[in-house]
């Protein structure tokens, strides 16, 4: 813990800021509170209503060997309307005002470079607003605000398409992590752009992981964004690499697929929306999902490197099956 530092970033509802940090390799640990006020302990009810001061936040740990205070500072810009002066979408007020609040004077430093080349390079008709503050007392929002994406996913969803959010961000960054086309050509493979971007299909039997039988992860190409298990894999005989159920459901969504003359369910990314394959109901186990992936929109991560990669946390998962055994 002593090599990990601190993050802190204002960009209104702190439900909407959590999810982007939080599948992040590096980011060990994103908080949702209050800081920048004037008040000791502040509860909800008191922040919203601007009676302390206060801002909500998210306060991110992190791991700057394996991800950098500049990389987390993309991703705030890419959540947020900087050029609001008087909260975020549907959330009015100072509690929802934008703010990066920095721990040190390096992080002042790359903060105001951050938002200097943000000014120069994005296409925003108004200018950038969003505070460079040294960071102030944080606490903690109450546990019900905590992880909110994933203990009441279907309301985060309407709620951060209703504000307007989603639909701001896919306006102004709408390629995956805001990268563009030509940067993700020079990124990614021929086959691997092809897949992710196009929703191209890998021939079977002929891809990296058809017939992997290592342990570990498989994360999105693109993102990083952890994906599947080789806990879950099987081999179906199709010829692509075949799941029972995501690793982290949260990060898999789904939409109708009618191309090709076909009724097929599409499997995408929900980070960087990655074309990943396709789902199908004859797959074993409970759940009867056969999840047909791509290898070209994965990247595998084997158990012994998971750590150094940044994705500590899925160790215990092989311990515990090892348990079992």
């Amino acid at each position: 813990m002593s090599n990990y530092e601190t993050a802190t970033f204002a960009g209104g509802c702190f439900w909407c800021m959590v999810h982007p940090f939080d599948k992040i390799p590096g980011v060990k640990k994103v908080v949702s509170g209050y800081t920048g006020g004037y008040t000791e302990n502040p509860v909800y009810e008191e922040v919203s209503s601007g009676k302390t001061g206060h801002r909500e936040a998210v306060q991110i740990t992190f791991d700057p060997q394996v991800v950098s205070y500049e990389e987390l500072l993309k991703v705030y810009w890419r959540q947020i309307d900087p050029t609001d002066p008087g909260g975020q979408f549907f959330d009015r007020g100072e509690p929802y005002q934008t703010a990066v609040f920095y721990h040190s004077a390096d992080q002042k430093e790359k903060a105001e470079t951050s938002k200097k080349e943000l000014a120069e390079n994005a296409n925003f008709a108004r200018p950038i607003v969003t505070e460079i503050l040294p960071a102030k007392p944080f606490f903690a929002a109450e546990e019900y605000h905590q992880d909110y994406y994933k203990k009441k996913s279907q309301h985060y969803s309407l709620y951060r398409k209703g504000s307007g959010r989603e639909d701001f961000i896919k306006k102004h960054w709408p390629q995956a992590e805001g990268k563009s086309l030509n940067e993700l050509k020079k990124k990614l493979t021929k086959l691997q752009f092809e897949v992710t971007q196009k929703n191209a299909t890998e021939p079977p039997f002929d891809n990296e992981y058809w017939n992997n039988r290592e342990e570990g992860i498989y994360v999105d190409v693109v993102s990083g964004e952890p994906l599947f298990s080789s806990l879950e894999k099987y081999d179906s005989g199709c010829g692509w690499p075949s799941f029972t159920k995501p690793l982290q459901p949260e990060n898999i969504k789904e939409k109708d697929d009618f191309s090709h003359g076909l009724i097929r369910t599409e499997v995408r990314s929900d980070k960087a929306d990655s074309h990943l394959g396709h789902v199908f109901d004859d797959g074993p186990g409970p759940g009867g999902k056969r999840y047909c992936i791509n290898s070209a929109a994965l990247r595998f991560i084997p158990k012994k490197d998971l750590e150094k990669e940044g994705y500590g946390r899925y160790i215990s998962l092989f311990e515990q099956e090892k348990a079992k055994s």
